[in-house]
């Protein structure tokens, strides 16, 4: 059984129950997504790949400290049981991971049950929240929006227009599941976690976050923000779908972005009818109560030019050979390529 999200196929081997893991598998895609749009026009050559390997690289750094992961391995084109990232020769594509449950989440417009997903849950579900940690606040963040500088410790009376990094990490919650995701507050987020503990959480993101930053400032990258997503199962949170790659992170090299930050910027400057159309979208949506602002959306991307998705693709494969410390894709030296990133 497979499924496609908007950037890897979900691989089914073996179906999760309430008391037994599952296994199957991601098979990474080039295709990318930005500002919630699903599929683009485009794909991205060799991106998947990166994307797998450097999740491939994390998982394994992860499980060495100790940390739980749903992880099991990479699978090379040739073969049909997982290893570790050090084995293969040419890019993976394919992550074997072990599954749990994700029951339905009904809703009523943008009134979601919760206690539905978790009823049917039990033991073992993966937890519908996305725990957001952040190093640098960039401009034109969200949290600056939504905190002043005090709440995070910071000597300033408001935000100025430059990034601020901050001293300690900053942990938040949002949804994972509903159709246009949001912030949320401890006491809302603890109880969308069903069981799994909300403090719990907080210091495994902490502990992520720690190890993939010390590791950038090793391949010389700066980490500035990212997420995980967990399960539980059997009173154990563990990390689950991807982690620390430029999709989910984001980086920088000699002050230049360094992930999918680079393609939602282009698309700022290249099409901005285009954002502002699904700005407006989600506005609307929010304000009428309805889950698909999609629907309500009247423009769509355009394709990008060939040279742009030649800059992505060396971007990706250039970060990934620097963030893993190793020449697994065949790409110009990570600072040839971020020259091509600052001349779009």
């Amino acid at each position: 059984m497979a499924a496609v999200t908007s950037v890897k196929e979900f691989r089914i081997e073996t179906p999760a129950t309430e008391s037994r893991l599952g296994r199957g598998s991601f098979v990474f895609t080039d295709d990318y997504s930005v500002f919630d749009w699903g599929k683009m026009p485009d794909t991205i050559p060799r991106k998947g790949a990166s994307l797998c390997a450097m999740g491939a690289y994390n998982f394994e750094r992860l499980e060495s400290a100790g940390i739980p992961t749903h992880y099991r391995g990479v699978v090379p084109d040739d073969a049909d049981e997982p290893v570790p990232l050090e084995e293969v020769d040419e890019p993976p594509r394919e992550m074997a991971i072990e599954l749990t449950q994700v029951p339905d989440l009904p809703n009523d417009g943008r009134e979601y049950d919760y206690d539905s997903y978790h009823a049917d849950a039990g033991e073992n579900y993966l937890i519908p929240l996305e725990v957001v940690f952040r190093n640098r606040v960039p401009v034109g963040s969200s949290l600056r929006r939504r905190t002043d500088p005090a709440d995070h410790g910071l000597d300033l009376d408001s935000w100025p227009n430059e990034p601020v990094d901050l001293e300690e990490p900053v942990v938040e919650f949002s949804t994972k599941y509903e159709e246009s995701d949001r912030y949320l507050d401890r006491q809302e987020a603890d109880a969308i976690a069903g069981r799994a503990a909300i403090d719990d959480l907080e210091a495994l993101a902490r502990e992520v976050n720690r190890i993939v930053t010390d590791r950038a400032e090793e391949a010389g990258l700066d980490h500035q923000d990212g997420k995980i997503e967990c399960c539980y199962y059997d009173g154990e949170i563990r990390v689950a779908d991807v982690v620390g790659t430029f999709d989910e992170n984001r980086f920088s090299y000699e002050g230049t972005q360094l992930s999918k930050e680079v393609l939602r910027q282009y698309h700022k400057r290249t099409q901005p009818e285009w954002v502002q159309a699904v700005e407006q979208a989600k506005a609307e949506a929010k304000h009428e109560g309805v889950a698909d602002w999609k629907s309500l959306c009247d423009e769509t991307p355009d394709p990008l030019e060939e040279s742009v998705l030649e800059t992505a693709s060396d971007m990706y494969c250039a970060g990934a050979n620097a963030y893993i410390g190793r020449e697994l894709f065949d790409a110009p030296p990570l600072s040839k390529a971020i020259g091509a990133v600052r001349r779009l």
